[in-house]
């Protein structure tokens, strides 16, 4: 699954970086940085890297005027990380010399997290033995899902998602642009 991504990705470069190569018209590479920004702009969100979290997440609320429900979620998710190329602006290329272009890429984010709702379970739901006559929260399944998601979040920038989606970006980027005849990316520190 994730080589056929990266295959998507991959042909959508090459196909914007051929639309960039013959808006030139001449033999020679003629890098124009705002055909260069709509083109590497038009893929929007790049997704560069796919995560694939389990969390099993504990929620207990407290009952009124004694007693606890406890729920037990099994939650799988899939945490997509990238950049988003429509955000970039003209100066965030630069032309530095011919055949020689700088990119600031924006900073990678958690892009999309997808629950695998197939995957995703109640593993135990409990009410206090003592207090049978309190009726279960309907409402209590969505709040850990909520609680659940912000912890998938969490668990992939801990496994360095950013650093992984913002690595890929770059490499990316810089092949789309290698196969037009740039012969040198860099990309600017700050991003």
């Amino acid at each position: 699954m994730k080589t056929r991504a990266l295959l998507a990705i991959s042909a959508l470069l090459f196909v914007a970086a051929l639309s960039l190569y013959f808006r030139g018209g001449r033999s020679g590479v003629t890098a124009d940085p705002p055909a260069m920004l709509r083109e590497i702009q038009k893929l929007n969100e790049l997704v560069t890297v796919k995560y694939s979290i389990q969390k099993v997440v504990g929620f207990e609320e407290q009952k009124q005027p004694v007693g606890t429900e406890k729920l037990l979620l099994i939650v799988q998710a899939r945490v997509l990380g990238g950049v988003d190329l429509s955000t970039l602006t003209e100066r965030d290329v630069a032309i530095l010399k011919p055949g020689e272009v700088m990119i600031r890429l924006p900073k990678a984010k958690i892009l999309h997290v997808v629950v695998d709702e197939k995957a995703t379970k109640v593993w135990d739901r409990q009410v206090t033995w003592w207090t049978p006559w309190v009726p279960y929260n309907q409402d209590l399944e969505r709040q850990a899902r909520m609680a659940a998601l912000e912890s998938i979040r969490e668990s992939a920038e801990e496994m360095g998602i950013l650093v992984d989606a913002q690595a890929n970006a770059r490499t990316v980027i810089r092949r789309l642009l290698e196969t037009v005849g740039i012969g040198q990316v860099s990309f600017n520190s700050g991003s």
